[in-house]
């Protein structure tokens, strides 16, 4: 099994929070954890798997940091690369913005040659838009989308849940069962 880079950033300690509770039901001994105010493109080439947070901010805004590092993470090749996504928004008071953050990433991802997995279901959430909605498939995110504004009582079990998701996609990856 190959070592999984985990990629956040966090203005308020919302996300920080939410990482630490991901990588300790992970199992913190299988994951790298970076914020990604202290990363260079160079840090993601490093691994084949990538858990990716961040939350939306304002008007579909992505996190300071990864606001920062967008023009860099543009640049980088996903290609077989496997990539799930988990991100923090409001859909009552950024109803027609929420959890945004994750769709941005995820076009550049898919754009760069990458695969996402994690994609989550739309139903249990009210919101008028969100980019985080794939375009094909509108009863999915493309990944983990946590309301802590306004459902922080799901998280806890939202997060468990799409943790075994997750895993379960990458077992059946060549990637996560590849060699090295």
């Amino acid at each position: 099994m190959k070592k999984i880079g985990l990629f956040y950033g966090s203005d308020t300690g919302c996300t920080d929070d939410v990482t630490k509770d991901l990588t300790e039901a992970w199992g913190a001994d299988q994951i790298d954890v970076h914020e990604v105010c202290d990363v260079s493109k160079d840090d993601f080439e490093q691994y084949d798997i990538l858990l990716l947070g961040l939350s939306t901010w304002y008007d579909g805004d992505l996190q300071s940091d990864w606001e920062d590092f967008f023009d860099e993470f543009q640049e980088i090749d996903f290609t077989d690369k496997v990539i799930a996504i988990y991100g923090l928004g409001d859909q009552v008071g950024y109803t027609e913005y929420f959890v945004d953050g994750i769709g941005i990433l995820a076009e550049v991802i898919l754009k760069n040659g990458g695969q996402i997995i994690g994609h989550w279901p739309v139903a249990e959430y009210n919101f008028r838009e969100s980019k985080a909605v794939i375009p094909d498939n509108e009863d999915m995110f493309y990944g983990l989308a946590i309301d802590n504004d306004n459902e922080s009582n799901l998280t806890d079990t939202r997060l468990e849940k799409w943790i075994d998701q997750v895993k379960t996609e990458l077992e059946q990856t060549t990637v996560y069962n590849a060699v090295g």
